[in-house]
C-alpha cells in the first residue's frame, strides 16, 4: 500500500484542514464511544490521500476521526495494516424482491457494499392487479404502494440500507398495460401522478429501461412528462438508454433530450459500448457525455467493468413480438408464421430496435444463467451453440425454443463489449460502480441459478484487478467511484465520506488480501477479505464472518418529508 497514504508528518494537518477532527478528538471522550476502530489508514471516500486515524462511532455515527488513544469504547476494533473507508454504495442494485426472502445479503456485504438503489425501469411498487396478472404471481404481495412495500421491507429487517427509483414501466403498465400503443392524455396524468405518489412515498427519482417491452414503446415525450412529474420533488431520471449499440448516439441525445427538457440530474445505467461492430467507440460516447456536461447537464453514469452483461433471453426478440405481455409473445414463437417473421428480423440489420443477436460475436457469447423451469436445469452454465449442437438444432431455433420450454424466463450472461472500451469508461471521474445485480447467497433461497459473477465480485473487482492488477485506478480513485461519488450522485448527504456525524457504514480490509474468486464457470463464491463491514454503526461482518445483525435502514428520496436519507 505503499505510495497510497499521506505522510504522517502531515496527516494531521490534512486532516484539520477537513475539519474531521472532533471536538476533544486528541483526548479521551467524557462519555465512551460505542466503538473505537484504531490504527487504521483513512481512505474517507472523497479521493483524497488516505492518512493515519482512528474512528469513533456512537449511536450509528461517526463521533470523531482523529487520534484516540485514550478514548474509551465498549468495543475495540485493531484495523492496523487495513484500510478504513465508507460502505460500498450500489448504484444499480436488483434485489427489491431478494431482500423479503433474506435480508442479510451475503453477497453484497461480503465485498463492503453498505448501501443498495435499485428499480431499473421496472420497481417493486407500486403494483395493481395487471402487473401481478402479468408477472403470474401466486401468493399476492401485501403491498401496493411503495410505501406499504417499505414497511413490510424495514419490518422483516435488513442488513443493508435500502432505497429505489419507481420505474416508469411500472406506471405505463399500470396504466396502458403491455400493448404496443401511447397513452391517452388523460392516461398520461395518470401515470404522473403515480410517478408523483411514489415520490411522496420516498422513491429517488423516476427510471427507463428503454430496451424492454413495455418500454420499448414510450416516446420521448412520454418520459420527458415523468421526468418532469420526479423532477419536481427533487428527484432523478435514471435510464438503460435505449440503445447501447448500434444506436448508442442517438440513445444518447434523447436522454440529454429528457435532461434538458425536464430539468433533472441524469444517471446513465451500466454505460457500455455492445456489440463488435461498435468495439472502440468508447471514446466517442465519453466525448458525447462531455459535451453535455459542459453544456450544463447533469450527467453521471456507472458501470460494473465486465466484458459480459446479463439479461432476459427474451431481450434478442423484437420489440413487436412482446406486444401484449408474455402470453402473446410465447404465443408468436409457437406460431410458424410469426416466428418465420422474428426470425427474419433478428437477421436483419435495423435502427427500430437493439438488436442483441446481431451484436454478439456468436452464439457462444451467449451463456445461460438462469432458467425457471427444473427440468431445464442442466442448461444454467452453458454457451448458447454448446445446447444447439446436442440439440442438434441452429443456435437462433436453440433460443427460440428455450425462450419457449422456460416460459420467457431465461436469464443469460452476454459476452458483448471489448476490455479497452471497459476500462476507459471505469477512468471517467463521472463513473460510479454497480453491479446491476440481485442479493445471493451460496446456499439458501439466494442460492437458486448460476448467475453473472458480477452478483458476487463486482466491487471486489474494481480492487482487485483495476487497482491492484491493471493500475487503472488508484485506491483512492476506486474507493471514491464506490462511496463519494455515488452518495452526490444520490443525495445522501450523510453517507459516502467518513466525517464526524455521518451514519457510520464503513468497511474495514486489507486491499491485498482482498479477493474475488467468482467466476463465468463458478459464480457462487463470495468475496473474501473483508474483516469488519458495518451498517449505521453496527457490524455485519465480523473478524470476516456475517453476523445475525440487520441494522439497515429504509432510505428515501428528497420528495419525502421527514426521512432519513
Amino acid at each position: 500500500m505503499q505510495g497510497l497514504f499521506m505522510h504522517p508528518a502531515t496527516r494531521l494537518s490534512f486532516v484539520a484542514a477537513l475539519g474531521l477532527l472532533g471536538p476533544g478528538a486528541h483526548a479521551a471522550s467524557s462519555t465512551p464511544y460505542d466503538i473505537v476502530i484504531r490504527h487504521g489508514q483513512v481512505i474517507d471516500g472523497t479521493g483524497a490521500p488516505g492518512y493515519t486515524a482512528d474512528v469513533a462511532i456512537r449511536d450509528g455515527r461517526i463521533a470523531a476521526i482523529g487520534a484516540l488513544d485514550d478514548a474509551h469504547a465498549a468495543r475495540v476494533i485493531d484495523a492496523h495494516g487495513m484500510v478504513v473507508t465508507p460502505g460500498f454504495i450500489d448504484m444499480l442494485d436488483q434485489s427489491g424482491h431478494a431482500l423479503l426472502q433474506d435480508g442479510h445479503a451475503p453477497s453484497k456485504i461480503f465485498q463492503g457494499v453498505t448501501t443498495l438503489v435499485t428499480g431499473e425501469g421496472e420497481s417493486v411498487a407500486p403494483l395493481n392487479d395487471r402487473i401481478l396478472d402479468e408477472e403470474g404471481a401466486g401468493a399476492r404481495p401485501a403491498w401496493r404502494t411503495l410505501k406499504g412495500y417499505f414497511r413490510q421491507l424495514q419490518g422483516k429487517g435488513i442488513a443493508v440500507n435500502f432505497g429505489t427509483y419507481v420505474g416508469a414501466a411500472t406506471a405505463r403498465a399500470m396504466v396502458v398495460g403491455y400493448g404496443d400503443r401511447q397513452p391517452t392524455a388523460d392516461e398520461l396524468k395518470q401515470m404522473q401522478a403515480i410517478v408523483a405518489g411514489a415520490m411522496r412515498d420516498g422513491a429517488f427519482g423516476v427510471s427507463t429501461a428503454l430496451q424492454y417491452p413495455p418500454a420499448t414503446y414510450s416516446t420521448t415525450a412520454e418520459l420527458i412528462a415523468l421526468a418532469k412529474t420526479a423532477a419536481s420533488y427533487g428527484g432523478i431520471y435514471a435510464t438503460h438508454m435505449r440503445s447501447e449499440g448500434d444506436g448508442e448516439m442517438a440513445a444518447l441525445d434523447e436522454t440529454f433530450e429528457i435532461a434538458r427538457a425536464s430539468h433533472i440530474p441524469v444517471e446513465i445505467f451500466h454505460l457500455k459500448v455492445a456489440g463488435h461492430q461498435n468495439w472502440g467507440n468508447m471514446p466517442a460516447v465519453i466525448a458525447r457525455i462531455e459535451a453535455a456536461r459542459a453544456q450544463g447537464l447533469d450527467v453521471g453514469a456507472d458501470t460494473y467493468a465486465y466484458t459480459a452483461w446479463g439479461n432476459d433471453l427474451a431481450s434478442f426478440i423484437p420489440p413487436w413480438a412482446h406486444a401484449g405481455g408474455n402470453a402473446r409473445l410465447l404465443e408468436r414463437l409457437q406460431d410458424p408464421q410469426s416466428r418465420a417473421r422474428i426470425e427474419k428480423d433478428m437477421r436483419t440489420p435495423s435502427d427500430a430496435w437493439s438488436n442483441d443477436w446481431l451484436e454478439v460475436p456468436g452464439p457462444h457469447a451467449v451463456e445461460i444463467t438462469s432458467v425457471d423451469d427444473p427440468s431445464l436445469k442442466d442448461l444454467e452454465g452453458q454457451r448458447l451453440d454448446d445446447i444447439a449442437r446436442r440439440w442438434h438444432e441452429k443456435p437462433i431455433d436453440t433460443l427460440l425454443d428455450i425462450l419457449i420450454k422456460d416460459h420467457a424466463a431465461t436469464d443469460v450472461a452476454v459476452f458483448g463489449m471489448a476490455q479497452p472500451d471497459v476500462t476507459l469508461a471505469l477512468k471517467q471521474p463521472w463513473m460510479s460502480i454497480c453491479d446491476d445485480a440481485s442479493a445471493q447467497a451460496p446456499t439458501g433461497p439466494l442460492g437458486q441459478g448460476h448467475p453473472h459473477p458480477r452478483a458476487y465480485a463486482a466491487f471486489a473487482r474494481i480492487i482487485t484487478r483495476y487497482v491492484r492488477a491493471d493500475h487503472a485506478l488508484t485506491l483512492p480513485e476506486a474507493i471514491h467511484k464506490m462511496t463519494g461519488l455515488p452518495a452526490q450522485r444520490m443525495h445522501l448527504a450523510h453517507r459516502g465520506t467518513l466525517r464526524k456525524g455521518m451514519w457510520a457504514d464503513i468497511a474495514i480490509f486489507d486491499p491485498a488480501r482482498l479477493r474475488a474468486p467468482a467466476t463465468f464457470e463458478d459464480p457462487k463464491q463470495l468475496a473474501q477479505g473483508m474483516s469488519y463491514v458495518l451498517v449505521n454503526g453496527v457490524p455485519v461482518i465480523a473478524q470476516g464472518r456475517m453476523t445475525p445483525a440487520l441494522p439497515g435502514k429504509v432510505l428515501r428520496g428528497p420528495g419525502f418529508k421527514g426521512g432519513d436519507r
